[in-house]
C-alpha cells in the first residue's frame, strides 16, 4: 500500500512504517513559540527540571504577536524570553521582524521536514512539504528539551482542485469554500492534502495563505507536494540545497477525496462568528464596513499587498472606512517598498503597521469598537478574535478587502478589476 504525503514524512523522521493511526516518535527539526505562547512554554520547561535545548540553533521564539509591545505585562514577558533565549544559545526573532510563520516560510521550512509550534498557524509551513503543526506550550517545551515528540499518524483527505481561478478569485477564496463546504471539525485531527491542476499553477504565497487556514477545518497539518515551484521559492531564498521531491503514491489510501473546480469558484466571505459561516461576496455585498485589514500570516505577504495595491492604485479608502496594512515580515516590506505598493496604499490612505501579527489577535494596533464591523485577510473571526466582544468580523480575500476599503462596504472585487 502506498502512503500519502504525512505517511511519507514521518515513516522517514521516525525510521519505521508508519501509516494511519500508528504512534510514533520523530526528531523534529524545528521547534518554535511566539510572545502569547513562550512564557508558558518556558515555565514548564523549567518546572519539568530541564536545563539545556537539545537543538539550540533549531529553537526559535518569535516577538510577533505584541510588536512593539503595548503594556508592560508583555513588554516584561519579552524581556523573559529574551532572557531564556540568550541563557539557553536559541534563536530569537525580534520585535519588527515579521510573524513567526512567515519567516519560517522565508528561511526555514524544506520539504520533509518535521516542524512543531506553540501555535495553532505553524500548520502554514505545509506549503512546502513540512510536516508542520501547532502543539500546547507543555508538549513544545518536551519538544525544545529532547529535540522530538510523539505522534498519532494522521488520516488523510485529498484535495484535488482542478481548473484555473478566475479573475478576482484566488487561493483565500478557495479555502474559504472548502471550510464551508466541510465545516470547522470536517478535518479534525487529519492531514489536508492539496494536488490538481490548479495546485500545481499555484505560487508558494498562494499555497501558504491555503496552508495555514488548513487547521481551520481542524486539521493537524495541511501539506502539498515539493514540486519545481518549491525548488524555484526555495532558490530565491538562498536555500536551494534543502529542496527534495515529494509526492504521495498514487495508490495512497485517504480518509475521503474532494474535488474543486477552480474555475467555478467566485469571492468567498467567511460571516461573523466563525470561519464556516461562509458565503459568497454576493450575498453579504453592501455590508457597512468600518474597518478593513490586510495582513497576517494568511494573506500579509508581497503578492497580497500587490493585489490590494492594483485595485486600489488612484482611488480613496472611503472617508468612513480606516484601512490597515500590515506587512508579514520586514522583507515583504522592503520588496513591497520598492515595488511601489506601499506608496500607493499610503496615498490611499492605508496605515501602514510594522511587520507583525498587527490586528489579528485583538492587543493592538487596530481593535474594534462597539458595533464595530470589520473585514480582515486574517484566518479567524470569532467573537472578541480582535478585541471586542461587541464587534463583527468578515474574512475574505485581499482583493474582496481592496475593493471594499474603496466602497466603504462589502464589495466584489470583480467589479475593479
Amino acid at each position: 500500500m502506498g502512503k500519502t504525503l504525512a505517511e511519507k514524512i514521518l515513516s522517514e523522521k521516525a525510521g519505521v512504517e508508519a501509516h494511519a493511526g500508528d504512534i510514533i516518535i520523530a526528531p523534529v527539526d524545528l521547534a518554535f513559540a511566539q510572545d502569547g505562547t513562550a512564557p508558558l512554554a518556558i515555565r514548564q520547561f523549567h518546572a519539568c527540571d530541564f536545563d539545556h535545548l537539545a537543538k539550540p540553533q533549531a529553537t526559535i521564539f518569535f516577538l510577533d504577536h505584541a510588536a512593539p509591545s503595548p503594556s508592560k505585562e508583555l513588554s516584561n514577558d519579552h524581556l523573559f524570553i529574551r532572557d531564556f533565549a540568550q541563557k539557553m544559545g536559541a534563536r530569537l526573532s525580534e520585535v519588527g521582524e515579521g510573524i513567526s510563520h512567515q519567516l519560517v516560510a522565508e528561511s526555514h521550512a524544506s520539504p520533509g521536514d518535521i516542524i512543531v509550534g506553540a501555535d495553532s498557524h505553524t500548520v502554514t509551513a505545509g506549503a512546502l512539504g513540512a510536516f508542520a503543526t501547532g502543539m500546547g506550550s507543555t508538549d513544545i517545551a518536551v519538544a525544545f528539551a529532547l529535540g522530538k515528540t510523539w505522534f498519532r499518524v494522521p488520516q488523510s483527505i485529498k484535495v484535488t482542485v482542478s481548473g484555473r481561478f478566475k479573475k478576482g478569485v484566488s487561493a483565500k477564496d478557495l479555502i474559504l469554500y472548502l471550510i464551508g463546504s466541510i465545516g470547522a471539525d470536517g478535518a479534525t485531527y487529519m492531514s489536508l492534502e492539496f494536488c490538481g491542476e490548479a495546485i500545481e499553477d499555484m505560487p508558494i504565497s498562494q499555497r501558504l495563505t491555503i496552508a495555514s487556514m488548513a487547521v481551520e477545518a481542524g486539521a493537524k497539518t495541511g501539506l502539498f507536494p515539493a514540486d519545481e515551484v518549491t525548488r524555484s521559492y526555495l532558490e530565491s531564498q538562498g536555500r536551494g540545497r534543502k529542496y527534495q521531491p515529494l509526492v504521495s503514491d498514487s495508490d495512497a489510501a485517504y480518509e475521503r477525496i474532494i474535488s474543486i473546480d477552480a474555475s467555478r469558484l467566485e469571492p468567498m466571505v467567511a460571516k461573523p462568528h466563525s470561519v464556516d459561516n461562509v458565503a459568497p461576496v454576493s450575498v453579504v455585498k453592501g455590508t457597512k464596513v468600518h474597518q478593513v485589514f490586510i495582513g497576517t500570516c494568511t494573506n500579509g505577504r508581497l503578492d497580497d499587498l500587490g493585489i490590494a495595491a492594483r485595485i486600489i492604485k488612484g482611488r480613496k479608502r472611503h472617508f468612513e472606512t480606516r484601512l490597515l496594512v500590515g506587512p508579514a515580515s520586514k522583507g515583504v516590506l522592503f520588496e513591497a517598498l520598492k515595488a511601489g505598493h506601499i506608496q500607493v496604499l499610503l496615498e490611499a490612505g492605508a496605515v501602514i503597521l510594522p511587520p507583525g501579527c498587527a490586528a489579528c489577535v485583538g492587543i493592538h494596533q487596530g481593535i474594534l469598537g462597539s458595533g464595530e464591523v470589520c473585514l480582515s485577510t486574517s484566518n479567524r473571526n470569532f467573537k472578541g478574535r480582535m478585541g471586542n466582544p461587541d464587534s463583527f468580523i468578515y474574512l475574505a480575500s485581499p482583493a474582496t478587502a481592496a475593493a471594499s476599503a474603496i466602497r466603504g462596504e462589502i464589495a466584489d472585487p470583480r467589479e475593479f478589476i
